[in-house]
């Protein structure tokens, strides 16, 4: 049996073509793209590429991808970077009911290089100026930190959700940490995970954040406190006192401090203990035990409380403090 004849893909009108690319998977566009700079520049030209979204990630050795998801989470391909040529061109398919993903893995005699190649010519393909996510382990390439976090601000404007994480807290991270915040724009999430060794670790917070979440922030006081710009934050090993816990809600009752504050999630503590020790001068109401009400928790999801303590800022709005599942203290503003 003959096989048979190729396809002509490239002879037919451009409306038929963007069809046919429609019918493609983000692997199968990635693979045409990269046959020739014809095949290229046909791959350029569908309108539709962009409603991809870009995931990065930089994680080990042997975590190094390039991952291109949808449309709407319908198909999840990625690259991954390898110094081993024995993996090179091994693909992983796993089809699931809400998604397809493919796992490809790519052979260079230099993966940092060969990774930021692949992500230009992603970039480009899919006209993105946007990562939407960025997984960052700072001590997985301590060497190319910096050369990492020069490329994205060559080449992106922004990074929408961005994952800032070490694999051993020994390593010291501060200073590429501190590099990466001054240098990169995050306009939505940022998530930290890293053990900073200075106390007074100067990170530069982004401006406009949905949500920060920074699970080790010993190096966080009342000045740092109020640098933070965003809707939903949380705070964990904080070294913030009482006092400035009482003079931050005195500025924010004012109206002087994080006005567009949603939600504010704290270390563990009695509501009593909070009431003596931040309250003291502060009027606010404690709300009976047996009054029940729905408040939107951190991953704006609603959880049922019983009580709680409210105040109220100049403008009417109210910020409840409650404890949930037995050992979250939150703030929330409603």
């Amino acid at each position: 049996m003959n096989p048979p004849n190729p396809f002509p893909i490239l002879h037919l009108p451009f409306l038929a073509i963007e069809e046919v690319f429609k019918a493609m998977h983000s692997f199968e566009i990635i693979k045409f793209s990269l046959i020739t700079k014809r095949t290229k520049a046909v791959a350029m030209q569908m309108t539709f590429l962009p409603r991809y979204s870009i995931q990065l990630n930089i994680q080990s050795r042997n975590r190094l991808e390039v991952c291109v998801v949808g449309p709407k989470y319908r198909t999840i391909c990625c690259y991954s970077f390898l110094s081993d040529e024995k993996m090179d061109g091994e693909v992983v398919e796993s089809d699931r009911a809400d998604c397809y993903e493919i796992y490809a893995c790519k052979y260079s005699i230099n993966p940092v290089e060969g990774w930021k190649q692949f992500c230009k010519h992603v970039l480009e393909i899919f006209k993105k100026q946007t990562v939407n996510v960025l997984t960052l382990y700072m001590d997985a390439f301590v060497d190319h930190n910096v050369s990492f976090i020069d490329f994205l601000k060559t080449n992106v404007k922004s990074v929408t959700e961005c994952n800032l994480d070490q694999s051993d807290e020994k390593n010291n991270v501060d200073e590429h940490a501190a590099y990466f915040l001054k240098n990169i724009t995050v306009t939505n999430e940022l998530i930290s995970f890293l053990h900073h060794k200075n106390a007074y670790f100067n990170g530069k917070f982004p401006k406009h954040l949905k949500k920060l979440f920074i699970k080790n922030s010993e190096w966080i006081g009342y000045e740092k406190l109020l640098e933070i710009d965003c809707e939903h934050v949380v705070l964990k090993q904080n070294r913030i006192t009482n006092e400035e816990w009482n003079m931050f809600l005195k500025k924010w009752m004012a109206m002087e401090t994080h006005s567009n504050l949603k939600n504010l999630e704290v270390n563990y503590r009695e509501l009593e203990e909070f009431r003596a020790l931040v309250l003291h001068d502060i009027p606010h109401e404690v709300v009976d035990g047996g009054v029940k009400r729905v408040i939107k928790t951190r991953c704006r999801e609603t959880y049922e409380i019983t009580g709680g303590v409210d105040i109220r800022r100049i403008d009417g709005k109210t910020a409840t403090f409650f404890v949930y599942r037995d050992f979250h203290f939150a703030m929330n503003i409603h």
